[in-house]
């Protein structure tokens, strides 16, 4: 199992070109399209498990994630552009038989994102850490809402380590915390702002 670790905060777009100037590493760009997917009565939603598959500079990737705590979560991805062969290949890699059951009746598009994510990473005392820059919209139930914002993810090394570099970055910057996902903004749009699930 993968574990992601990350902290997300609200950005604008003076904040990205300052933080870029503040960490003047190599960003690698990405244009990014997901679609999140659930069953039709929101079995995944209601366990906090995501489904996605996600267009990274024209490839696939499928990938589901599965709450542990409140910054980490098991992930697991494969390169497939079907998301029902994804579910299959998921759980070969060690994705909860759950998500199996959880989906025998089919699984349909829900909500979305499109958007730019400009990525570094950044050496600490002993691991890595990713700030990835985020700029588009999320789309749900015909509807459309910006999306700026910051993550730090952890690459290499202890989550402490993380949150301290992601807590600094933050009183630095004046950044407040976001969180939710990008899939539960997405899902409050597709639900009409609805916070029940």
């Amino acid at each position: 199992m993968g574990m992601e670790f990350e902290l997300k905060y609200f950005a604008t777009p003076a904040v990205h070109q300052a933080i870029r100037e503040a960490f003047p590493v190599d960003y690698q760009v990405y244009d990014m399209q997901t679609t999140y997917y659930d069953t039709w009565d929101r079995a995944l939603a209601r366990r906090r498990i995501t489904l996605r598959r996600r267009m990274e500079n024209g490839q696939a990737m499928c990938t589901v994630k599965t709450p542990i705590s409140d910054y980490g979560r098991g992930e697991w991805e494969c390169l497939c552009g079907d998301i029902g062969t994804a579910i299959v290949e998921l759980c070969k890699l060690g994705a909860p038989q759950e998500l199996m059951d959880l989906t025998r009746s089919g699984v349909e598009p829900i909500c979305g994102a499109r958007f730019r994510r400009l990525a570094g990473s950044v050496a600490l005392e002993d691991g890595a850490v990713e700030i990835a820059l985020d700029q588009g919209v999320l789309t749900g139930g015909g509807r459309e809402e910006p999306l700026c914002e910051v993550e730090v993810e952890l690459k290499a090394g202890d989550p402490i380590q993380a949150t301290s570099f992601a807590q600094a970055l933050a009183w630095r910057f004046r950044l407040v915390p976001q969180t939710k996902s990008k899939f539960r903004r997405a899902l409050d749009l597709a639900d009409g702002g609805n916070d029940g699930i």
